[in-house]
Formats: structure tokens, C-alpha cells, sequence
């Protein structure tokens, strides 16, 4: 307990003085906003700085911080300072520095930035994986928010009934002006989110009938399967401590902040508010279930488990309105990604989205492209979405510090965090066996041999790329100052 406890007065102390010093760094200001200076109605709409704050915590909280916190429970409660580091240094960084650069660079997407500061190749590869990544978002919050719902009407209404209703209502989310549906319903949402994250954590806390193991007696890696630390936990635990997702979210509020002295608030706010809701789902994870093995029999992040833990500790009312507060997480992304991935399209071939009949030629193929997808198995799409998850993240870490070298301004907050998810993101490619492990197992190479080559490969390329970052903002003094 009080290592929760402790954890989540970091966090709030985290977004209270590092983020301040995020925000001097970056030195936000007063100058005209896009949301004022292009103001189309549909896409750059001036809305007030609470509402910015609720739904961009609702367009980057989906089931990441569910799921993905109760999966890195496995690992026990060393999952804790994942979730509090990685939120304050990486994530929260990582949010607002995208959030703000797009709110510098009229309003534009994660793509066009990286392509500004890290070159055209890397313009048309970050076009092509935002695209990519946006359409399995969508996918993976479209049939995770169908399964849940589908437990509430059991015998009555199931799965496809439901996964139809989502991409429906995703159709009318990402056609119409942001003001008209997201707007309005997000503050619903975000009731049922705040109800659910309270009453977890207030039912752990209070009630005797959960022991909340604390860092201190329990430090090390409780995974039943064995499954490293390095870099399993890094990419399993990726919505509640950075998420590259969140690169292609942000630029969506900067097209609505009237001030950019709200960006502290809104994005890295945002970020630490979901890390608090990942505390909460991995603190559950560690207590309700007796040990990692009983946890993994479970199912750890899926559906039931969810649906056992609400219910269970918050009763059969409570349960459903905490049950509709995990729901609405990943409702709020899913809908946000496919518009975010609309809009990234649309700086791509410079389509006006004014035109009512263009916005609906981009989102009726990009619904039916995740439609057709979502027949895949779903722990598939989830595998290859984590790991390209934090490979988006790394790179809009690397673009965020090229801009802060070439500004005369502190670019190791970024760079630093770049580095670090190069090693993880890069590891993990070796290793997995959704990636390079695919070749690594029927070449007949030992786990025991392929995964230190994986570590090595990671490091390497960590400073590799931080060595190729210096040197660059070497080649002009100025910069690197």
C-alpha cells in the first residue's frame, strides 16, 4: 500500500515540477495558435483548456493502460517504477513535445514533424507507419470495447453485434466536425473513467480482503513464463509509461488549444493522469490475484479479467459503471485514431478537409480497411501494435530533440529518452518472436544464445543513434550549444 501510495504522489509531483520544466525549456508562449489563425470549424475548433485536458486523456487512455498494466503485473511490482519513470521522464516528454511542435507547425501531424527535423526518408516512412499503426489502433480498440460489452448482455447480444455498433459509431467520430460528437460526449466518457479508476483504487486501498505488496520486499521478476524484464516489461507496459500512439493524438488538441501556456495541462497532464490509471490496473493486477501464475491462468489483460476484477471489488452496480469507464477508454482512442489517421492522409496529399465530400472519400475506405483487418486474430494485431508502438515513440523522441538542438535549448530531456527506447524497441525486434524470432527459432538458435545478441543489438544501436545525433548538431556549433 504504501508504495502505491508513493508511487502516485511521484507521479502528481512529476507532472507538477518536471513538467514546468519541460515547458520552460520548450518556452511556450503567447504567439497565435492555429486553433485561432486557421479555425475551419471542423478540425482546428478553440476549445476551453478542461475539456482539451478530458479528451486528450481519452484519446490516449484506451486499453493500453488496462491491459497493458495488467499484463505487466506479471512481472510483479517492479512494474511500478516503469509506470512512475517512464511516465515523468519519457512519456510525459514525449506527449507534450509532440503536442507543442505540432501546435508550432500549424497544427500538423507526427509525420510532417519528423519529416521537418529528421529528413524526407523519414517524412515517407513515419507517413506510411502513422497510417499503418492508426488503422491497428483502431482495430485493437474496436474489437477489445466489443468483447466488454458483449460480457455485460450475455445470452443477448454479442461480440459481432457490438464490434458493428463501435465501427458505426467510429464512422460518425471521425467524419464529423471534432466539436459536434467528441466534444460533447467525451465529458460522459469521462465520469465513467474517473468513476472506475477511483473505485478500483479505493476498494484496494480500504479493503482488507486485498494485500498491496510493496517494491521493497518484492523487487525482482515474479513472471510465471520467466519472461525478461529487459525488454519485455518496456514494450508490454506502453500506454501508461510512453506510447508512440500518442504522437499521432496530441497534434489533434493542438489544432484546438487556444494558448500554448496550456500545453503543461493538456498533454503532459494527460500522459501522468494516464500513468495513475496504469498504477491502478497494475496495482490490481499484483492484489487481487494471488501470485503471477494465478494472474496468467486469468488471462491477465483480457476481457474477463477485467470484468472479474471490477465486479469482484466494486459490486454488481459499481462493476458496470467501472466496467463502462474501461470501456470508454478504448472507445475515446479508437475513434481519435481513425480520425487522426484521416488527418494524416490529409497532410499527406494536402486534401482540404473543409470539403465534407473529402473527408468522407478518406473515411470510408479507412473504416473498411480496419473492418476487414479486424478478422485477424486479435493477440496477433496487439503483438505487432506494441512493438511498433514504442518505435514511433522513439522516433518522435529523436525529432523532438533535433528541434530543441537547432532552438539552443536542452535537447538531453529528449535525447536521453530517445536513446533509451532505441535500446528497448531495437532489443525487442531481435528477440521477439513476432519479429526476428521468427527467423532466430527455425535456424535451430537457442533462446540463451539469440537474446544476449538481442541486448548487444540494442545498446548498439542506442548509441549509435546518439552518436549520429551529436554529430549532426555538431555540424553546425550554433546548434549545439
Amino acid at each position: 500500500m504504501v508504495t502505491f501510495i508513493l508511487c502516485i504522489a511521484l507521479l502528481i509531483l512529476g507532472y507538477v515540477f518536471y513538467g514546468k520544466r519541460v515547458d520552460k525549456i520548450f518556452g511556450s508562449d503567447d504567439r497565435p495558435t492555429p486553433a485561432v489563425t486557421i479555425n475551419d470549424g471542423v478540425d482546428f475548433v478553440v476549445m476551453p483548456k478542461w475539456k482539451l485536458f478530458l479528451i486528450q486523456l481519452l484519446n490516449i487512455a484506451g486499453l493500453g493502460p488496462i491491459f497493458g498494466a495488467l499484463n505487466g503485473a506479471l512481472f510483479g511490482p517492479i512494474v511500478y517504477l516503469w509506470i512512475v519513470l517512464g511516465t515523468i521522464f519519457a512519456g510525459g516528454v514525449h506527449d507534450y513535445m509532440c503536442g507543442m511542435l505540432s501546435m508550432r507547425h500549424k497544427g500538423a501531424s507526427i509525420s510532417e514533424i519528423t519529416g521537418k527535423y529528421l529528413g524526407n526518408f523519414m517524412l515517407q516512412v513515419m507517413r506510411v507507419f502513422s497510417v499503418i499503426l492508426l488503422v491497428m489502433v483502431g482495430v485493437v480498440f474496436s474489437k477489445g470495447p466489443a468483447g466488454l460489452l458483449a460480457l455485460l448482455t450475455p445470452e443477448v447480444l454479442d461480440t459481432n453485434f457490438w464490434l458493428t455498433v463501435v465501427i458505426i459509431y467510429y464512422f460518425i467520430a471521425t467524419f464529423v466536425p471534432i466539436d459536434k460528437v467528441i466534444g460533447k460526449i467525451y465529458p460522459l466518457f469521462g465520469i465513467c473513467l474517473i468513476i472506475m479508476a477511483v473505485g478500483v483504487a479505493g476498494v484496494l486501498l480500504i479493503s482488507p480482503k486485498y494485500e498491496m505488496p510493496e517494491l521493497w520486499s518484492n523487487f525482482g521478476n515474479f513472471h510465471a513464463q520467466g519472461t525478461n524484464v529487459w525488454p519485455f516489461m518496456f514494450i508490454t507496459v506502453a500506454c501508461g509509461a510512453i506510447s508512440g500512439f500518442h504522437a499521432t493524438q496530441s497534434p489533434m488538441m493542438a489544432r484546438c488549444c487556444k494558448s500554448e501556456k496550456e500545453g503543461h495541462m493538456v498533454f503532459y497532464g494527460a500522459m501522468v493522469a494516464e500513468g495513475i490509471i496504469a498504477m491502478v490496473w497494475a496495482a490490481a493486477g499484483v492484489s487481487f490475484y494471488e501470485n503471477s501464475q494465478a494472474l496468467l491462468e486469468a488471462g491477465a489483460g483480457v476481457n474477463s479479467v477485467v470484468y472479474e476484477i471490477c465486479t469482484t471489488t466494486m459490486g454488481p452496480i459499481g462493476g458496470v459503471l467501472a466496467m463502462l469507464g474501461v470501456i470508454a477508454c478504448p472507445i475515446t482512442s479508437g475513434d481519435t485514431a481513425y480520425r487522426s489517421a484521416r488527418l494524416t492522409i490529409a497532410d499527406w496529399f494536402k486534401i482540404d478537409q473543409k470539403n465534407w465530400k473529402k473527408r468522407l472519400a478518406l473515411t470510408v475506405p479507412l473504416l473498411g480497411a480496419g473492418a476487414i483487418i479486424c478478422q485477424i486474430d486479435y493477440s496477433v494485431v496487439w503483438r505487432y501494435f506494441s512493438w511498433s508502438n514504442q518505435t514511433l515513440a522513439m522516433i518522435a523522441l529523436w525529432a523532438a530533440a533535433v528541434y530543441l538542438a537547432q532552438n539552443k535549448r536542452n535537447y538531453w530531456i529528449c535525447a536521453v529518452p530517445a536513446s533509451f527506447m532505441t535500446a528497448v524497441s531495437i532489443t525487442y525486434f531481435v528477440a521477439a518472436g513476432e519479429c526476428l524470432g521468427l527467423l532466430w527459432n527455425p535456424m535451430g538458435v537457442a533462446y540463451e544464445i539469440y537474446y544476449p545478441i538481442a541486448i548487444v543489438a540494442g545498446i548498439a544501436a542506442a548509441v549509435g543513434f546518439l552518436l549520429l545525433f551529436l554529430k549532426s548538431i555538431k555540424k553546425e556549433p550554433s546548434l549545439a550549444k
